[in-house]
């Protein structure tokens, strides 16, 4: 389940985009919210260095239309902005995505039109993009697009080999290059079809490992690795997406929790000098089958003769990283991962150019913390220590032997630049480089000798700007400063700030809260509450982030607005996330009572009118909350939950809560047994053509409340999927939200 949040801060760039917002104070709307400029700042995305560290590009809607994205850059030398590709000039009219491409697009979270994605040549004098189910090649110098591809069928996948001397993408289940100086087409596989795909990541590869492709070059381009996916033992579930105007029913491979999984196998092929119309027969498989039931969680290569690729067991309690010679298919095991619950996938493994030493993240310790290994598996030292996490890896001098990350030890709601060395220095003190207290994003030059900080905080929407290694200022790209000509100018007079505090969970491990006051706070008068959950794993609530603007709007119309991390959370180590093992919906009720309890001591909080709201396992935190301790929320608001752990997938579900044929933790897990206690008011929704939560969890539950002659009120969104995407849908959606708790909450 990936994490959705109840609104993402917008990321801001370019302070000089020609809007001018009067500085008179205006009252914040849910319309407002959601309508452009954005009062965060204009939308970009996809910032990144070119290779040669001289430019910075990014994605930026236009002014007329703000879901339409063309390319930017800014020059670091020159400290220009100025447009660089314009979408128009590949292709102008409206896309027709492939039901794959949406698919992916859903998972990768990409929504609008024109360029959504692109990628850099190694020698920064190309762009490559895929646009309308076709694949272009820009040439920087001539200022020129090329067409790679010109077919009916959709290429997805689409990348530009490490040397650029190829493109490769994946059509109708197969694998294709093109020779960039020939202009040759070459398939690597032409069997695939029906349930074989080669080169994809299969359905819980995308949604729950964040692996989105099927295939991977080796540096000197010699070889590529491929994936051969036979989606034939997973059953086929017909379920209905439910339109304005129609219905489509969908027969999809899902493989729901405890049901078998898709067979997958890893191949090396050679790139043929000759050019072949199809190599397909000379790819040497590996026979993943061999290892047992699992799955592909990475694949690395190290040099033109070496990869690594990481299988993980299926009940996720090891993960193996693996070795391979790609000329014999020899393996070894480098290092073996276990938990006595779970072993959390991530992507920090980095090999040295020297291809003798690599770090890799571990969190044996309790914590994830990184290691330097030599290739033959042997430890050299521990990096980094101490009761507090690593984020991730952000880039390695081996210049200076210098290793920088991200990580919580200052705290674990703040996010900072940290520098040590990788064979020296004391693994649990390393440099702190980031100062202002908050939220930074991090982005390293290839040669680390520069890096992108976006930087947020309670008082500062996202700003972004270039910095030296050792954390000097070089520039801004966008001090987004809240000035005259800032949309959120008019607005910020309002601007209400959450308290931190902490609290203690049954068990004795901290529980972090942040609590917001409603607009002209008296505390002689008594306040509804509306508490704003996830609390699943993998995502963090509370935190120094700018936060959601409608919290903010529910502060502003006079509620106390509430979060609590409850255990099961990301960022706070292994022990603060195993009590939901086998156990899900549990501890994370009993910590949200005690973040009520505590609400329930402040003379200011009316303790009748306490409402819960989330989205996804959000949604199911609502639930379970009102039915499990309905004397604590008078309300709840719940989104696309789950409501039956036996409907999500294996991936994710098996990794918390293991296998339904083993005991009764499913059960124990289910909406379905607790449904009795709903005391309060309940509002449901749901996307009709959701393919991620299915539209059945909701269904199901309507007819269980049903049955039971249990009141509620529901609302469903047709054609949406998970994510709920569309001005309108947004703001129907949040204006719903906010007056079933002016009905329930302030009758």
């Amino acid at each position: 389940m990936r994490r959705l949040s109840l609104l993402t801060a917008t990321m801001a760039l370019l302070s000089s985009s020609g809007f001018t917002a009067s500085a008179a104070a205006e009252q914040l709307t849910i319309e407002r919210i959601f309508t452009a400029p954005s009062l965060t700042g204009e939308s970009i995305r996809s910032l990144r260095f070119s290779p040669d560290g001289q430019t910075l590009t990014y994605l930026k809607g236009r002014d007329d239309d703000a879901n339409r994205y063309d390319l930017w850059q800014y020059n670091i030398d020159s400290q220009q902005h100025q447009l660089l590709v314009n979408s128009d000039d590949l292709f102008s009219g409206p896309e027709n995505l492939s039901d794959e491409e949406k698919a992916r697009r859903e998972r990768l979270r990409l929504s609008g039109s024109g360029i959504v994605s692109y990628q850099w040549s190694a020698q920064s004098d190309a762009l490559l993009f895929p646009l309308n189910g076709d694949v272009y090649y820009y040439d920087l110098q001539q200022q020129k697009a090329r067409q790679i591809t010109a077919t009916e069928a959709f290429e997805t996948d689409a990348r530009l080999s490490p040397q650029g001397n190829y493109v490769s993408f994946i059509r109708e289940q197969n694998l294709y290059t093109v020779n960039l100086q020939t202009g040759k087409e070459q398939a690597i596989t032409e069997s695939g079809g029906d349930t074989i795909k080669y080169g994809m990541a299969e359905f819980v590869a995308q949604e729950e490992m964040d692996r989105m492709t099927g295939y991977w070059w080796a540096p000197d381009e010699s070889k590529l690795v491929l994936t051969k996916v036979d989606e034939s033992p997973v059953e086929i579930a017909t379920r209905s997406e439910i339109y304005a105007d129609r219905i489509d029913m969908i027969e999809q491979r899902y493989p729901f929790a405890g049901t078998d999984n898709v067979a997958i196998d890893l191949g090396v092929v050679r790139l043929s000098q000759s050019e072949q119309s199809s190599i397909e027969s000379s790819i040497q498989w590996l026979g993943l089958s061999d290892l047992g039931d699992g799955y592909l969680a990475r694949v690395n290569w190290v040099d033109g003769d070496r990869f690594t690729y990481q299988w993980q067991s299926r009940d996720q309690q090891q993960l193996d990283l693996r070795l391979v010679d790609a000329n014999d298919q020899k393996q070894q095991v480098l290092i073996t991962e276990t938990s006595d619950s779970w072993v959390n996938i991530h992507d920090d493994l980095h090999f040295l150019s020297d291809n003798k030493h690599f770090v890799w993240a571990s969190e044996r310790s309790g914590y994830k913390h990184l290691y330097l290994y030599r290739l033959d598996g042997s430890l050299i030292r521990q990096l980094t220590s101490g009761n507090w996490a690593v984020d991730a890896l952000a880039a390695i001098d081996e210049q200076t032997g210098a290793i920088y990350f991200t990580g919580r030890l200052k705290s674990p709601l703040q996010r900072h630049l940290y520098r040590n060395q990788l064979n020296t220095g004391s693994p649990g003190s390393p440099s702190q480089i980031t100062e202002r207290e908050g939220m930074h994003s991090i982005t390293f030059a290839a040669n680390a000798q520069s890096y992108l900080d976006t930087f947020e905080s309670p008082q500062q929407p996202a700003q972004v700007s270039l910095h030296g290694p050792t954390g000097e200022r070089l520039a801004w790209l966008n001090e987004n400063a809240i000035d005259d000509s800032h949309p959120l100018k008019p607005y910020y007079h309002d601007w209400l700030y959450a308290d931190y505090g902490t609290l203690e969970a049954e068990d004795g491990q901290t529980l972090y809260y942040q609590l917001t006051k409603p607009a002209n706070f008296d505390a002689e008068k008594q306040y509804p509450v509306l508490v704003y959950v996830y609390g699943g794993p993998g995502v963090q609530v509370v935190d120094k982030g700018f936060g959601s603007l409608f919290l903010q709007y529910m502060a502003q119309q006079g509620y106390v607005v509430f979060s609590l991390d409850n255990r099961g959370s990301a960022n706070r180590g292994k022990a603060f996330e195993a009590p939901i093992y086998r156990n899900m919906g549990t501890p994370e009720v009993a910590d949200q009572v005690r973040g009520v309890e505590y609400l329930r001591t402040l003379d200011f909080v009316d303790p009748a009118r306490i409402g819960i709201y989330g989205h996804s396992y959000g949604g199911y935190m609502t639930l379970m909350s009102m039915f499990k301790a309905p004397d604590y929320f008078a309300a709840g608001v719940s989104g696309a939950p789950v409501t039956d752990w036996s409907l999500y997938d294996t991936h994710y579900t098996e990794r918390y809560m293991g296998m339904p044929q083993d005991g009764d933790a499913y059960q124990n897990a289910s909406v379905f047994p607790y449904a009795d206690g709903l005391q309060g008011d309940l509002l449901m929704y749901h996307g009709m053509a959701d393919d991620n939560v299915l539209f059945t969890h909701s269904t199901k539950l309507y007819k269980q409340l049903q049955d039971n002659q249990q009141q509620f009120q529901m609302m469903n969104y047709p054609g949406k999927k998970h994510s709920l995407n569309g001005t309108a849908t947004k703001i129907h959606r949040h204006q719903l939200i906010h007056d079933f708790f002016q009905q329930t909450l302030k009758k």
